[in-house]
């Protein structure tokens, strides 16, 4: 069933009050949602490669365990690993051949780090515990039944919308401004660990940002300040340039206080805080687009780590933000859209009990106009449902 209404409520841009996160790739529960979704690809292709077909599995159940640091001015050393736990179910085998899942996973989750986080070495500051195992009968199951397109392993329910708000985007793009290989190569003392608050009341915005600072670089306390003041006045500068604002703020590791030494200063021995301080868990991190938007619709689901063929939480999460954004830019009039997908278990996925797209439209133009444009948007993506699962099994979609 496809619906479409008028969105009743308001824009989030009519609202005086708008709050939106972002944590950065060096987040704990960053990590554990990207490289979850890293070993999800990962076996992904191992089973395409050895049976023409992506077999049932689901890693979206992990804990990044934090671990020791010992630390100082100019260095320090790691006295015990953080500890990356990957769970929950992937297939082993099939008839007598055996698939490497405890390796590949492993693989998977070391290359993501290796690829993301500089002064992380996965042989050296990361033990990884696999607690994978087979899936149940029922579940495992339904890649077993005939037909072109998979079945759907839950009922469950997903929404996306389109556009991204000033302040969504404001926050989205300091933080890959901060983690971005050219920020880096600039400003190397700076770690990925990286989070973004921001918050915009009125026409007015203010970001709040924490990122350490990297031991390594720095001598000492008084170095450290001088150093922030430098990030802080590079942070301004970026800000001058996101338009759409009237006042602009913006704060740099607001805990800090001189003159207490190690414990008035945000530093980090390897960029993260998963090192001694946090420990992280999937789904606690961004949502599919990258964000986490208090005044938007949220679904539920954590995407990482779920298979990409019948796990709707995974599925209809991306595609419920792409239709949105499909349905903005492909449809003369639509301001604003909202598209929720909703899953039977057992029932195909091309076909959800409900998909609802409520949009709000520019001054003058009806819903009625766009209704049969909008509808056959949806039918469309349905339709190509099966190419759209193999490129989430890619890796093509960011997941956090």
């Amino acid at each position: 069933m496809i619906t479409i209404e008028a969105f009743r409520g308001n824009s989030i841009l009519d609202q005086q009050v708008e709050i939106v996160e972002r944590k950065g790739k060096g987040h704990p529960d960053y990590i554990c949602d990207a490289a979850m979704d890293a070993v999800s690809v990962a076996l992904s292709q191992e089973y395409l490669r050895q049976f023409g077909r992506i077999l049932h599995h689901n890693i979206d159940k992990s804990l990044l365990a934090a671990g020791s640091v010992e630390m100082r001015f100019g260095g320090g050393r790691v006295t015990r690993p953080m500890e990356l736990i990957i769970g929950d179910r992937a297939t082993f085998s099939v008839g007598d051949r055996r698939i490497a899942v405890e390796k590949i996973a492993i693989d998977a989750a070391r290359e993501w780090i290796r690829r993301n986080l500089r002064f992380v070495d996965p042989e050296l500051h990361v033990d990884f515990r696999v607690v994978l195992a087979q899936g149940s009968e029922e579940l495992t199951g339904i890649f077993a039944r005939p037909g072109e397109v998979m079945a759907a392993n839950d009922t469950s329910a997903a929404i996306g919308y389109w556009p991204l708000s000033p302040t969504e985007l404001a926050v989205l793009s300091l933080e890959q401004h901060l983690n971005a290989r050219e920020f880096k190569e600039r400003f190397p003392e700076t770690g990925e660990d990286i989070k973004v608050m921001g918050m915009r009341w009125g026409n007015d915005l203010e970001l709040i940002v924490a990122m350490p600072l990297l031991a390594r670089f720095i001598e000492s306390e008084g170095e450290y300040f001088a150093r922030k003041k430098i990030i802080e006045r590079e942070i301004g500068e970026f800000l001058t340039g996101i338009p759409g604002f009237g006042r602009k703020l913006a704060s740099l590791n607001t805990l800090d206080e001189p003159g207490r030494g190690l414990g008035g200063v945000y530093l980090s021995l390897l960029g993260t805080s998963a090192e001694d301080a946090d420990s992280g868990q999937v789904g606690r991190g961004n949502r599919v687009n990258g964000i986490i938007a208090l005044g938007r619709p949220l679904g539920t689901e954590a995407a990482a780590g779920k298979n990409p063929v019948s796990h709707v939480g995974k599925i209809y999460n991306v595609l419920s933000h792409r239709l949105a954004r499909e349905i903005c830019e492909e449809v003369e009039g639509v301001k604003e859209a909202h598209v929720i997908l909703l899953s039977r278990i057992g029932a195909p996925i091309d076909r959800p009990l409900m998909a609802a797209a409520q949009l709000l439209m520019k001054k003058g133009k009806l819903t009625g106009d766009v209704a049969t444009r909008a509808e056959e948007i949806i039918e469309r993506r349905l339709a190509g449902i099966n190419g759209f699962c193999m490129e989430l099994a890619a890796g093509k979609y960011p997941v956090c």
